[in-house]
């Protein structure tokens, strides 16, 4: 019987020693780094919060505030922020590959280096948004208000009235 204990409390304690993989937990509250891969925020307030280098990839912010928010970093790859207010928020670096970025308030947004490769983005305001080096490609710019915003070359401002494309 003693032999058996022992054994067990190795085995039981040989199980402590070893980390288990990290999955997101959607009650984790917001902070830098937070795993909230493949959760739903549809509607909540996010103003002002960091969640630099946040794992996001699939999640959902549809109608979510995120006002103010640091970003930067992000892996935001096929997550949803449509029609989310994004006013003053921080993406640089982010990844918004294949993002759902619809009708969303992004007023004063910086994109600086951030992927926004496949995103769709129709009908999305970016006025005097900062899109220094980020990537376009394919991404769905169709009504989108670039009036006022820095365009990719760090150099041109988009005129007032540039809906679509940098005028």
């Amino acid at each position: 019987m003693y032999r058996l204990a022992s054994i067990a409390g190795v085995v039981l304690f040989a199980g402590l020693s070893i980390s288990p993989p990290a999955y997101a937990d959607c009650t984790d509250p917001a902070s830098p780094e937070v795993n909230w891969r493949r959760c739903i925020f549809d509607g909540q307030d996010f103003s002002g919060v960091d969640l630099a280098q946040a794992q996001m990839r699939d999640a959902s912010f549809r109608r979510a505030i995120l006002d103010g928010s640091d970003l930067s970093g992000v892996d935001a790859f096929r997550a949803r922020f449509i029609n989310a207010s994004m006013i003053d928020v921080i993406l640089d670096g982010a990844r918004l590959f294949d993002a759902d970025l619809t009708g969303a308030d992004l007023t004063n947004a910086s994109f600086v280096g951030a992927d926004l490769g496949s995103a769709n983005m129709v009908g999305a305001i970016l006025v005097g948004a900062d899109l220094t080096d980020a990537n376009l490609a394919r991404t769905g710019l169709r009504n989108v208000d670039l009036s006022g915003a820095t365009w990719i070359d760090g150099e041109r401002v988009c005129a007032e009235g540039s809906i679509g494309r940098c005028n």
